[in-house]
């Protein structure tokens, strides 16, 4: 019996016992198990045969030693995607992409997945830059432990109240149970802030900025998605404290333009800059700024990376307090505290924040710009942005006409690794140049040189862009090649960029009617929408959007999707109209209260 046969058995027994039942956290367990199962299997399935394009992009146009490189005489390789990017099969055509690109391998705990160089050397691109421009604000990096007791975790209230269902649990040491059960961190402020308590003695000792480069866990039941929702992942989370309120949250903004940064400028992939409202804040935070993304396939936004001010809450609870610099002054000139924030007592609580970016963002990259034949990679983070592909070597080729292609591929490759251009040149002599054609265009490099016989006569060389499948001639010259093919790569990155900044823009819908809300939702759009940011008004938006969608005929469902219903995704900085116009309008809601800003709404992972 197979693991997928064996896994569905526990879940049927699982669902039909009394003790159990499908809402059961053990079922549904089992059940995100038995499907994390299926889709490792899916990559490898025959593609079935009513998809003639798709077979057709899946073919590899090469056969190996004299017969089809899928192994006997004649037989195509299946190396592409065999699912299409569409609503009904996005989950299967993401999965695909992941494992026959070769960025990811599924593990076998489930939620849990192993990072291959092609991913993670994005991630590498991506560490490596946020690293030097928060080391230019003055934060430096630290490590501190994985584990954190259960004493200290439930210190803060509210903040564990966020986690509790995704905590993971130490309760063993070998065959004995532990005096006290050790979690494993979903975050660290719990970690961090009672030796922040310990170090900080002055406000001479401020700010204090932290990053670390770590992985935490947060053991979630709901259907695993790699990248997007992964029960342990790759982060850094930045944790400061500062003496007034007025820097730290001049430090949350700084955070939230690099994030923002990472996503144009590294990702090619357009964002929004919000905050998130009360409701789906940070728990034990003061308040949160996001960046939120589109996947357009399936119409639903995705939040990207987050900059909580924590304001004085996780310092009152950790003791993180100075003496305050100004109060011999204070006394001096015989004025009372009064201050809300507390400036004009004689002890300060510290102000702080935290902030995280996570491997999520690779996810959200695959989704926004990847296609039918596979990953499309922008040029600045990809493993490999240019390949060469040596082309017109046949069995009737001399000896000396291989070698001046060869010759010609081996001077182009030193050119481009000259100019730190990431370049692999694929002289494999086992596939035909059909096959490496399409084994690249799957694994998404960003630009493709073609260099033959005609090319090595006009000293060119034929160069074809991934995202587009242009193809356009290049002069061989030692003293320009690099420059040329850096400019090619720049203008990737922008066009990549402007059709997902254009595909965005296009679904964000302004409206203040209801009756327009769930038909434009259904569109697969987001909506920005008058609001009054009470919570039981959130909470009806998004019973009523959901609601409304069930009992409508015909609406699209995405059913790995947490909700069919809409959330707030951000409140925008850049608003369409003043405070004072927007005060004018009624919520969206019909709560029959006035709107307070124009807030992001929409179905979400």
């Amino acid at each position: 019996m197979s693991s997928i046969e064996e896994q569905g058995l526990l879940v049927r027994k699982l669902k039909g016992d009394p003790e159990y039942g499908p809402s059961h956290p053990d079922t549904k367990a089992a059940i995100a198990k038995l499907l994390e199962l299926k889709a490792a299997a899916a990559p490898v399935k025959e593609p079935k045969q009513s998809k003639p394009q798709l077979e057709k992009n899946a073919v590899a146009a090469g056969k190996k030693d004299g017969g089809g490189v899928g192994g006997g005489k004649d037989e195509p390789l299946l190396i592409g995607i065999t699912a299409e990017k569409s609503l009904s099969t996005f989950s299967d055509w993401y999965s695909q992409v992941l494992v026959k690109s070769d960025m990811l391998e599924y593990y076998d705990v489930s939620g849990c997945y192993i990072l291959k160089p092609w991913s993670y050397t994005i991630w590498e691109r991506v560490q490596r830059w946020f690293d030097d421009e928060i080391k230019k604000l003055g934060v430096e990096n630290a490590s501190f432990p994985l584990f954190v007791s259960s004493r200290v975790l439930q210190k803060e209230k509210d903040h564990i109240e966020g986690f509790a269902p995704e905590v993971a649990w130490v309760t063993k040491a070998g065959k004995n149970d532990l005096e006290e059960p050790i979690a494993i961190r979903p975050t660290s402020e719990t970690v961090m802030y009672p030796y922040y308590a310990k170090w900080i003695q002055s406000h001479r000792d401020l700010p204090v900025r932290l990053n670390q480069w770590n992985s935490v866990v947060r053991w979630e039941f709901k259907t695993p998605q790699p990248f997007l929702r992964t029960r342990e992942f790759l982060w850094q989370e930045g944790h400061t404290a500062f003496l007034t309120k007025q820097e730290a949250e001049e430090e949350v903004l700084q955070i939230l333009d690099l994030y923002y940064r990472v996503y144009t400028d590294l990702l090619a992939v357009p964002m929004i800059k919000g905050i998130k409202t009360d409701k789906e804040r940070f728990a034990g935070g003061l308040y949160t700024s996001t960046i939120e993304g589109f996947i357009p396939t399936t119409g639903r936004g995705i939040q990207s990376a987050t900059s909580h001010c924590l304001g004085q809450n996780f310092s009152r609870m950790f003791g993180i307090s100075v003496e305050n610099p100004a109060w011999s002054e204070i006394q001096r000139s015989g004025k009372s505290s009064g201050e809300t924030d507390g400036s004009g007592d004689e002890k300060l609580f510290v102000w702080q924040n935290s902030w995280g970016l996570s491997t999520r963002c690779i996810g959200v990259m695959v989704m926004v710009h990847g296609d039918n034949k596979g990953l499309q990679l922008p040029p600045r983070v990809a493993h490999t942005q240019v390949v060469i592909v040596p082309c017109g070597i046949t069995a009737k080729t001399t000896p000396e006409g291989k070698s001046k292609i060869m010759d010609g591929c081996h001077r182009i490759l030193r050119l481009l690794k000259a100019a730190n251009i990431r370049v692999k040149l694929d002289d494999r002599d086992t596939h035909t140049t059909g096959y490496k054609f399409a084994d690249w265009e799957l694994k998404g490099v960003p630009l493709r040189i073609e260099f033959g016989p005609k090319d090595a006569d006009k000293s060119q060389v034929l160069v074809c862009t991934r995202h587009d499948g242009n193809k356009s001639t290049l002069p061989l010259a030692d003293d320009t090649l690099a420059k040329d093919v850096t400019g090619v790569l720049n203008a990737v990155h922008d066009a990549m960029y402007a059709k997902a900044k254009a595909e965005y823009d296009d679904h964000v819908k302004q409206i203040s009617e209801w009756e327009k809300f769930v038909p434009l939702l259904d569109e697969k759009n987001v909506l920005l929408v008058p609001f009054c940011k009470e919570e039981k008004c959130e909470d009806a938006i998004k019973d009523k959007s959901a609601r409304q969608a069930v009992d409508g005929d015909d609406t699209p469902v995405d059913e790995r999707a947490p909700s069919m219903g809409a959330k707030s995704l951000c409140i925008p900085l850049e608003q369409p109209e003043s405070e004072q116009q927007v005060a004018q309008r009624d919520c969206i809601g019909g709560c029959g209260m006035k709107a307070k800003c124009w807030t992001l709404f929409g179905r979400s992972y």
